[in-house]
């Protein structure tokens, strides 16, 4: 596989990130490191996403907070859509943060 079809891969769920990484280690040049970095930012925005919107949903027991729950989904399309066109550009919201974090990935 090509870098950019890695990093579209990466956004792809936790496994689609870890083959990405691994398959990509030997091969990968800017493009897939930023998407790497943004993808896993988003894993782990996801994460605690989830973890904070079922705490307000079980202490308030309101149930439309859930509609939150398609943010990650909306900034994965986003991501897929932006390695597809090799453009290296952050997320909204979140991909300033992830810009220069995970130095294990390059």
């Amino acid at each position: 596989m090509d870098n950019k079809t890695l990093s579209v891969v990466s956004y792809i769920t936790l496994f689609g990130w870890l083959i990405s990484f691994v398959i990509g280690k030997e091969k990968s040049n800017s493009l897939l490191k930023y998407h790497l970095k943004q993808s896993l930012g988003l894993l782990i925005f996801s994460i605690v996403l989830s973890i904070i919107l079922n705490v307000l949903m079980m202490v308030t027991k309101i149930g439309v907070l859930g509609i939150f729950g398609f943010i990650p989904l909306v900034l994965m399309i986003i991501g897929i859509i932006n390695a597809a066109n090799n453009v290296e550009k952050p997320l909204p919201m979140i991909g300033k943060m992830f810009e220069d974090k995970f130095s294990f990935i390059g």
